[in-house]
């Protein structure tokens, strides 16, 4: 048996005495001398690996040879609190969106989209204009010049932020009219309706104008059809084309707004957003039963550690 030797006197009349922060104690029993044994593993290497390197607590204490218990206690001693940032001198184009877990609580996230850096973050119980008004303050008051807005659909917000550039984001308006005609619409309007939402990604304003106002020209008549009901009142014929074709509207004016030649370099999508939260949720899976507490602090964590371009 291979016993650990004094580190002070060289004795091999060595024994256990005890542990700290999850490491064994030795004491000699010739001279006295108590040491530690093994290789401690720091508190932010540990994180790291909680976190970033995706392994479970199970796997921590079997890699570092101690308990569960021990790798709980070291981690729920590390304090991760987000903290607004100083963003004097930076500008940009601001990805601007929601996430939630249930329907309780879930995070509001502001994110630059150069660097993919988070600007802010908070914990939110409901989606508010009040909630995106304080992100867009909040950054504003750090000293970030906002160059444009991309988000995703909430009807409020664009006259919420009608003196900056906003832009909607073109594959969530793809899915909005998708919900409204399916994936596989029967009628040969909503079909090329579908379509012509497809080609979103690839034309410029002025050819996209041109094809839409054709497909209105020629489907006018069939989307302005009415039937009568029993109850004698009149009805239109077609109604979730009708309500797509509404949404579409109203989004309408902010579909290419990238495309203006003050807003080179503005996305046509919040793509960069929604993978975020992707990863985000992805760290957070392999680590169910985390109570809601411990879920917030690890999104804090999360966030910081971008921030520090520890990720």
């Amino acid at each position: 048996m291979n016993k650990k030797k004094c580190p002070k006197c060289g004795s091999a009349k060595t024994k256990k005495n005890g542990q700290r922060e999850g490491v064994q104690l030795y004491k000699c029993i010739e001279c006295g001398y108590q040491f530690r044994g093994g290789v401690k593993v720091s508190t932010d290497e540990l994180w790291e690996a909680y976190m970033n390197g995706k392994q479970t607590i199970r796997e921590l204490a079997t890699k570092h040879k101690k308990s569960p218990s021990s790798i709980k206690r070291r981690l729920r001693s590390i304090i991760k609190i987000w903290e607004q940032p100083d963003l004097t001198g930076m500008s940009g184009y601001v990805h601007l969106d929601a996430t939630y877990w249930g329907r309780s609580w879930g995070i509001i996230l502001a994110l630059d989209h150069e660097t993919n850096m988070p600007l802010y973050v908070a914990f939110i119980k409901s989606e508010t204009v009040q909630d995106y008004r304080k992100a867009v303050d909040t950054i504003v008051a750090a000293g970030y010049e906002i160059k444009g807005i991309i988000i995703d659909g909430k009807q409020t917000l664009f006259k919420e932020f009608e003196k900056y550039p906003v832009q909607m984001c073109q594959f969530h308006m793809y899915q909005i009219i998708e919900r409204y005609l399916t994936k596989h619409p029967k009628m040969i309007a909503s079909r090329d309706l579908l379509i012509l939402c497809e080609d979103m990604y690839y034309l410029d304003r002025e050819d996209f104008m041109n094809d839409y106002n054709a497909w209105k020209e020629q489907w006018n008549d069939f989307l302005n059809r009415r039937t009568i009901h029993k109850d004698g009142k009149s009805y239109y014929l077609h109604r979730r084309l009708r309500t797509a074709v509404n949404s579409f509207e109203f989004y309408l004016p902010y579909l290419f707004t990238h495309q203006r030649p003050e807003c080179n370099g503005m996305p046509c999508t919040n793509n960069k957003i929604e993978g975020t939260f992707t990863d985000l949720k992805k760290n957070l899976n392999n680590h169910s039963g985390m109570s809601i507490q411990n879920r917030m602090r690890f999104i804090s964590g999360y966030f910081t550690d971008k921030l520090l371009g520890v990720t």
